[in-house]
């Protein structure tokens, strides 16, 4: 943010403190009210599935009670006793009995009960329809019944099975089971069995609501359907995704997709029968509170948001505002507009710094005035001056080259008379006359090179060996303006302490030049011994600080002496104090000094 401004800083603020309140405060509401719901629904479909439990228990228990009336009565046990294949007189006179005394009594108190049906161990089978024609059943069927009911019952027990004798009431029937005895003997001699409609059962759960696709079903210990409100479900197996769960998940809640619907369920033991009672109801219709909470939330922090934002802007604007025509005022100052504000007719801080800009706008207009004045009259001196400066300036570059010419003609002339010395004196003479003009202080590219090259004529029989400069400057340069006397003392610097050891056939020396976007450049490059690090940044510090070298014992020995640092500073009098001299080195890789000026056409 600390590139932003004022106005986008403050509404950033606002909505980050707004965003961060409405966030907590949401996230806590839906999460607590989200738990609190969750755990009522489970204490909820506990709590049915427990009274459907319990009431299909009572339900069981009552047919369990009319049955116990069944086992008690002598007439059945003395048909439990009878002799196997007995059709006689005894067996019908018994039927009687039991019918007359025992069954229809039960059909009017339970008319549900759909038949009641007795089969003892020598394969004797008595059956009782109520309000039904029923079906009859020879001695293979008989024995196919005895023996389905003998795997699937135990002793001393009732059993509740998803069964029925009537073919066509196949997984339609509950039965209920129990093993009865004989009057002659303590062991079971047979089955009693009373068959009841397992729609019935949907009776009992009538009251209880679980949604638009919420439903109970029955589950028996061999993970198949007892009840479903699909009949066609009924006798088949459990889902795989829910089935471990139905027997496995205890008195916990569990999820699960059936039908491409996610559903919740709960599952309770029963007391009869090892049945597993399951209360189902849809994830979406329970999750409706939690979701209409959270839309609740949504809705309501969107709103909130909507005009906190809108506030903070206004807020944002009323201390911005002021501030930005401060800022417009201001800049107008800067160009030298001066421009005071009116003032708003409220009063606050920021009112009152736009009426002090107001008084120190008029007291700097009045100062500028004054100085503009003192200014004008001191501008012709000034320009004396520096041009004076200049002049003087001229004269200080590297006099010692100078003197060391002089000595070489002097040797020259004494040892012998020969076409060098008339050489050296025509080179010198030029660069005397070029050095002492200035009426000029800008000169051409290709000029500062012909300085250049009367300068490697004189050195040429200073070292005693042809040495050649490699002037890489392309055509279109040559005609570029740059400040005279600024390119020989680079070279000569080259020449004094690129080679402290001498001369040799490896060394060069560089003229390039280049232009990027409005700079133009020029540089002197060689490969000699380069400049340590130290002595490159008191290099550097010297160009840093813009100023004439003083002329002090040891200042020209070695790179940074007047000659370097006035060349610097001669480009800074001519085109600005953006320009000037770079110097670029590493120990033992060489040196490059750059002259940075800006970029003009040729002829300007």
């Amino acid at each position: 943010m600390k590139n932003f401004n004022l106005y986008q800083k403050l509404f950033l603020s606002y909505l980050i403190v707004i965003l961060i309140s409405l966030t907590s405060v949401g996230v806590f509401t839906y999460r607590t009210s989200s738990n609190e719901l969750d755990q009522l629904v489970e204490n909820q479909l506990s709590q049915v599935v427990g009274n459907a439990v319990h009431h299909t228990d009572l339900y069981i228990r009552t047919y369990e009670r009319s049955m116990v009336s069944l086992l008690n009565s002598n007439d059945v046990k003395r048909f439990i006793d009878l002799p196997t294949g007995e059709k006689g007189f005894p067996y019908y006179e018994i039927r009687k009995l039991i019918k007359e005394l025992l069954i229809e009594p039960v059909f009017i108190r339970n008319p549900e009960i759909a038949n009641i049906f007795m089969i003892s161990f020598h394969d004797n089978a008595m059956y009782f329809y109520n309000d039904s024609s029923g079906e009859s059943f020879d001695s293979e069927q008989v024995k196919q019944q005895l023996e389905f009911f003998k795997q699937n019952t135990e002793e001393g027990s009732l059993s509740v099975l998803n069964h029925s004798i009537l073919s066509d009431q196949k997984n339609l029937m509950l039965t209920l089971v129990r093993r009865i005895r004989g009057l002659t003997a303590t062991e079971p001699k047979g089955i009693l069995a009373i068959e009841l409609r397992a729609a019935e059962l949907s009776e009992l759960w009538k009251g209880i609501d679980l949604g638009s696709h919420g439903y109970f079903f029955i589950a028996d210990d061999k993970g198949k359907y007892v009840y479903h409100p699909d009949k066609n479900r009924i006798g088949t197996e459990l889902p795989v995704e829910i089935r471990d769960e139905v027997f496995h998940a205890g008195d916990k809640a569990f999820t699960a997709v059936i039908d491409n619907q996610a559903q919740m369920f709960m599952s309770r033991r029963s007391n009869y029968g090892n049945w597993r009672l399951v209360v189902s109801m849809s994830v979406e219709e329970l999750r409706k509170p939690t979701d209409t909470i959270r839309t609740t939330t949504i809705v309501v922090g969107c709103f909130t948001l909507g005009i906190a934002l809108w506030l903070a802007f206004r807020f944002g604007k009323s201390i911005t505002g002021p501030i930005r025509t401060l800022k417009a005022a201001m800049r107008q100052t800067e160009k030298g507009n001066w421009v005071t504000i009116p003032l708003p007719e409220h009063r606050d801080e920021i009112v009152e710094l736009m009426s002090r800009y107001n008084l120190m706008v008029n007291r700097l207009s009045e100062l500028v005035d004054k100085v503009y004045q003192a200014e004008l009259s001191d501008r012709e001196s000034r320009m004396e001056r520096q041009k004076a400066e200049l002049q003087s300036l001229q004269l200080q570059i590297n006099p010692h080259f100078l003197y060391n010419t002089l000595e070489t003609i002097v040797c020259y002339a004494v040892i012998r008379d020969s076409k060098e010395i008339s050489e050296i004196v025509k080179a010198l003479a030029y660069m005397l006359r070029y050095s002492v003009q200035t009426n000029l202080e800008e000169i051409t590219v290709a000029n500062e090179l012909k300085h250049v090259l009367y300068f490697l004529m004189v050195l040429r029989h200073r070292i005693g060996r042809e040495f050649e400069v490699d002037v890489a400057i392309h055509p279109d340069y040559l005609l570029r303006s740059m400040v005279r006397l600024t390119l020989q003392p680079l070279v000569e610097n080259a020449f004094q302490h690129a080679f402290p050891d001498g001369v040799e056939d490896y060394h060069y020396i560089r003229i390039d030049a280049g232009e990027d976007d409005d700079i133009f450049w020029l540089s002197v490059e060689d490969n000699g011994a380069g400049i340590k690090e130290e002595r490159l940044a008191e290099v550097r510090e010297k160009l840093g600080a813009n100023r004439l070298a003083d002329n002090e014992e040891g200042s020209s020995q070695g790179i940074g002496g007047i000659g370097i640092v006035n060349v610097h500073r001669r480009i800074q009098m001519v085109f600005g104090e953006q320009y000037g001299l770079k110097i670029e080195s590493e120990v033992d890789q060489g040196t490059k000094l750059l002259m940075i000026m800006p970029a003009s056409k040729p002829g300007k």
